[in-house]
């Protein structure tokens, strides 16, 4: 049978975990969120030899056990409790060498409680730049655990690492801070209320649980006061005592420490990347520069796409008899699916910028600098990181703003997160842009397609900031208001971790949004070829009367096509679908949406990118088996039936434009902030402030300019 080893990788914020994750389980691995909670959480699998293999579970990053913000208290939970079936047989703490204090408060508050450990000493390169040396064999004395010099990043010392599991795999724990000072009752008594046998845990826990957990508090509080037992006091003797136990194993262990340091490269790029005036500058710059890669690098696999579901819908149609399941598959799940993954790699080249800076050590820096802007709107520098990913997908962004330890301003960021232009809203942008926006060059290589696509993401960011200073009036909070960031040094950017980011975010979109474009494509299919029996067929003989009463010399193939044209999209709008959109209209025909557009934003609850899978299935049903053009060139040949002028005027675009860019076109997002939040009361509001956001900007741009 083969063993399986339980490992949980420990460390503080930008200590390398994800980096030897990544380089231990590779592609093995899965995202989930920890058992009830909607912190995520990663878990992979990774086989030492034929016998022995790891279940590897990477926790969030934290600088110690008295949690301050909710993913922190992921990271106790699990630890706390030795007698849990998922308690791991050992943590592998990854220890930043080049700040190693800072890092072993955390493994010696680990250690104490229960948890055998080896210590993984990373970075040691970058601590040797700064002139920090350590002897790791030293250092394994001091401590009385393994020390492990490794490279996570350039995954070298994994093979030493790979042995102590395989043949010495460590089975007890150190202990570092005594509680001898501690009156034994009292310790029995928290024990006792606690259900926990280790004395150092037990204490952990009921400081713990009266501040962030309300099942024992009321007691724990009761026996505090019995004992006159000064918590915070505590906490400060504690961390007095383990850095006095630090200290004196780091100092044994440093073999050669450089006096006179130089003012390091890094803190001369961060005195131009952090300055208050070129620091900004510097972002937007960046910014530009990935708006204008996403449209310039993608547009040839994206002809490539289109052209490879064009060949595929004529090869169906070729080669499968005429009927029902031929029309299913090319107008409703290919003309649906089209529409989606033609954006795909629009989408991994933001990804791709995205990792990137966030590998370098970039992202931390855009947090420092966006603070002090931030600030007058009810926000901090944290809240840009959440903001920032907000353009992968708001769902995992509400998740990380976990990290804000102020409530107030954790909700706020929250309830703004959506604003932020995620990828599922760029093929709704990329789409309307193409439509009248020329692809003309400016500024050399730069073009306008670029351009208006970086105003959309910053029209998002601008709604996100008015509204966060409107809710700072309205949601009260009487917390202390405070910023602290590490900012990581600067590394290379590791090709497998850059690869692996782009694997889980492309497989999310694809698969994530696939099975709802797909589930929408079918019943849309069906609505929209499918209608009242008596209506359906007054259709089609309207049209039998006009091709049976046509002469010989009408009867060409130009005109036989047209009327093809004119039955199909009669027929759309005498279906289901086409009947609901008119029921609809009159409340979006203020903004310049017609019915079709209304079918589109209905289904576009689930997931925004649905919108343009909509559209493809909506005008490859009104089409002919011949008309195999694109989504885009179909809308600019849409004229509307009442003014005889193109359904998709200069106006239209800009309200669809605004309305996707406020609206909260997604299901997920209600549902993650009811569940962050605990209450429904939130997701009510975030989704009829966005709404009634859109519609107004929308109704205000088209009555101005239509």
């Amino acid at each position: 049978m083969r063993r399986k080893i339980t490992v949980a990788l420990v460390g503080n914020p930008n200590c390398g975990k994800t980096s030897l994750f990544n380089a231990l389980t590779g592609m093995n691995q899965k995202v989930s969120n920890f058992p009830g909670t909607t912190v995520e959480k990663k878990s992979g699998e990774m086989k030492l030899n034929s016998e022995v293999s790891l279940q590897i579970i990477d926790l969030p990053g934290t600088y110690s056990l008295y949690p301050k913000s909710a993913d922190e208290l992921v990271t106790y939970e699990l630890l706390r409790n030795k007698a849990e079936t998922n308690f791991p047989d050992v943590v592998i703490f990854i220890a930043d060498a080049s700040n190693l204090k800072r890092n072993l408060l955390l493994f010696t508050q680990v250690c104490d409680l229960g948890c055998p450990a080896i210590l993984a000493l990373n970075m040691v390169d970058v601590a040797e730049r700064r002139g920090i040396y350590y002897n790791s064999e030293l250092l394994s004395k001091e401590l009385g655990v393994p020390v492990i010099p490794i490279n996570a990043r350039k995954k070298t010392g994994l093979e030493p690492l790979k042995e102590i599991l395989i043949h010495h795999l460590p089975k007890e724990y150190n202990t570092y801070f005594s509680l001898e000072k501690i009156d034994p009752d009292f310790l029995n008594m928290v024990s006792k209320v606690t259900d926990k046998r280790n004395p150092y845990a037990a204490l952990q826990y009921a400081i713990n649980a009266a501040e962030l957990i309300s099942e024992k508090s009321a007691r724990i509080k009761e026996i505090f006061e019995n004992y006159k037992f000064d918590a915070r006091q505590f906490q400060e003797d504690e961390v007095f005592a383990r850095y006095h136990i630090i200290d004196n194993a780091v100092k044994q262990a440093r073999v050669h420490k450089e006096h006179s340091l130089k003012k390091s490269v890094t803190r001369k790029i961060d005195a131009v990347l952090t300055h208050r005036i070129f620091g900004i500058l510097i972002f937007l710059s960046l910014m530009f520069l990935i708006f204008q890669a996403v449209f310039s690098w993608s547009s040839y696999p994206m002809d490539w796409v289109e052209a490879g579901f064009s060949e595929l819908s004529r090869y169906i149609q070729t080669n499968l008899p005429e009927g029902v399941l031929n029309d299913l598959l090319v107008q409703g799940i290919l003309a649906g699916l089209s529409g989606v993954i033609v954006f795909l790699p629009q989408i991994i080249v933001l990804f791709l910028f995205i990792a990137i800076l966030e590998d370098v050590g970039y992202m931390a820096r855009v947090g420092f600098i966006m603070d002090r802007i931030m600030r007058p709107f009810g926000l901090n520098g944290k809240s840009i990181v959440p903001l920032i990913s907000g353009m992968a997908c708001a769902v995992p962004s509400i998740m990380a703003s976990r990290s804000i330890e102020n409530k107030k301003e954790r909700l706020i960021t929250m309830l703004v997160i959506p604003l932020m232009s995620c990828s599922a809203r760029l093929p709704v942008y990329t789409l309307l842009i193409s439509l009248f926006i020329p692809d003309t060059a400016v500024w050399g290589p730069f073009n306008i397609h670029g351009l208006v696509l970086m105003l959309m993401y910053f029209i998002g960011f601008a709604a996100a900031l008015v509204s966060a200073w409107i809710f700072k009036f309205f949601i009260k909070s009487t917390q202390i208001n405070y910023f602290l960031m590490e900012l990581p040094g600067y590394k290379m950017p590791v090709a497998s971790n850059i690869l692996i980011t782009l694997y889980e975010k492309a497989g999310a979109f694809v698969f994530g949004a696939g099975k709802i474009i797909i589930a929408v494509s079918i019943v849309l299919w069906v609505l929209a070829s499918t209608g009242p029996t008596k209506q359906m067929h007054a259709v089609a003989d309207r049209f039998e009367v006009i091709t049976q009463n046509m002469t010989e010399a009408e009867r060409n193939e130009a005109i036989i096509n047209g009327l093809n044209l004119q039955k199909d999209a009669a027929l759309l709008e005498a279906s289901y679908a086409g009947q609901f959109g008119k029921f609809i209209e009159p409340a979006i025909r203020p903004l310049g949406f017609d019915w079709k557009i209304g079918i589109s934003l209905l289904t576009s609850l689930a997931a925004r990118e649905v919108f343009v899978g909509t559209m493809s299935t909506i005008y490859s049903v009104s089409g002919t088996d011949d008309n195999l053009d694109s989504i885009r060139e179909a809308m600019l040949k849409e004229t509307n039936v009442s003014t005889g002028k193109p359904s998709y005027s200069l106006a239209t675009v800009f309200s669809l434009l605004l309305f996707y860019a406020f609206a909260l076109q997604c299901m997920s997002t209600v549902a993650i902030v009811k569940k962050e939040t605990g209450k429904t009361k939130w997701a009510v509001i975030q989704f009829i402030y966005m709404t009634v956001l859109a519609y107004g900007s929308s109704l205000v741009v088209y009555q101005i300019f239509g």
